[in-house]
């Protein structure tokens, strides 16, 4: 040890120091450090403090590596990749063939079909993860790194684009009975896991300069209505909230009748933009921006 690293050496024991020592006593629960005790931290009562540590985690670190503006991307984790849907598909129509009146396999030729048709969806992510990230790696003073919910489907698909362009991208997993697991397009020191939906969505929203969401389920229209909730009650700024699929989004969702209705007002039509394709959804952050003159999506 060097005599400037003597004089600034830490004087006072680290918290992994002394839960060291601890561990070498007999194992008794009383005497455990208290944020060392796994049973101790997950009690009820102390869910105030795991809200906060699940919020400081990866919060840290993406404070740490300057993380400042994400492009958070929503959609359906049961979206194939065009590749596996096809072979999904090639798989059923053998089985039926060689058994053409069983309605099981019917049904199964039928569902791999649909699967086929959704996976463009999971292309036009990949696609959209891949543009976004390669604008990215040549505007490196935005540090504008996709982010999604780093499961399977559309997750993957964001997270696969930006790996394919040579870049990081995060992952926001959450504990689920099913579904749910990490994808291995992740960038691994940006792969977390949470259990609190809301800790969750916090981080989705604390750095986004845009949210694009694909076609999906329950867990997309939450995450997306949030959004559009917090924006319109100027909860949050606003920010580009793109829907991608226009032939899904107006058979799912009629917003005019929110108007009609007075539910919501005129000008909330315009806080989202709908297109058809991952070069639209690009353009439409980039018109937002003007990108085209360097805006820093930092400030």
């Amino acid at each position: 040890m060097t005599e400037n690293e003597e004089l600034h050496r830490r004087r006072l024991r680290s918290a992994k120091q002394s839960d060291a020592a601890i561990a070498k006593i007999e194992d008794q629960d009383a005497y455990k450090l208290s944020f060392a005790d796994p049973d101790f931290l997950l009690q009820d009562d102390l869910r105030a403090v795991r809200l906060q540590l699940e919020y400081l985690k990866p919060e840290l670190k993406l404070v740490k590596n300057q993380v400042e503006a994400t492009i958070v991307v929503f959609g359906s984790a049961r979206f194939l990749s065009p590749e596996q849907a096809q072979h999904d598909k090639r798989i059923a129509e053998q089985a039926l063939a060689e058994a053409p009146d069983d309605d099981s396999l019917k049904g199964n030729l039928k569902r791999a079909q649909r699967a086929l048709k959704n996976s463009r969806y999971y292309q036009q992510a990949m696609d959209f993860g891949r543009i976004a990230t390669e604008y990215n790696l040549q505007h490196e003073e935005n540090n504008l790194m996709i982010i999604s919910g780093g499961g399977p489907g559309v997750m993957e698909a964001a997270n696969r684009g930006a790996m394919d362009a040579g870049g990081k991208s995060i992952g926001l997993n959450i504990v689920l009975p099913k579904e749910q697991r990490p994808n291995p397009y992740i960038t691994p020191e940006y792969c977390f896991q949470f259990h609190y939906f809301a800790i969750r969505k916090m981080h989705f929203l604390q750095r986004a300069r845009a949210l694009v969401a694909f076609p999906g389920g329950f867990g997309t229209l939450d995450e997306l209505f949030e959004t559009l909730t917090l924006v319109q009650t100027q909860k949050s700024d606003p920010v580009p909230i793109i829907l991608v699929g226009s032939e899904f989004w107006h058979r799912l969702i009629n917003f005019e009748v929110l108007v009609e209705e007075g539910a919501i007002g005129e000008a909330d039509l315009k806080l989202f933009t709908i297109v058809d394709n991952a070069k639209d959804a690009w353009q439409t952050i980039c018109d937002y921006y003007d990108l085209k003159k360097g805006e820093n999506l930092t400030g």
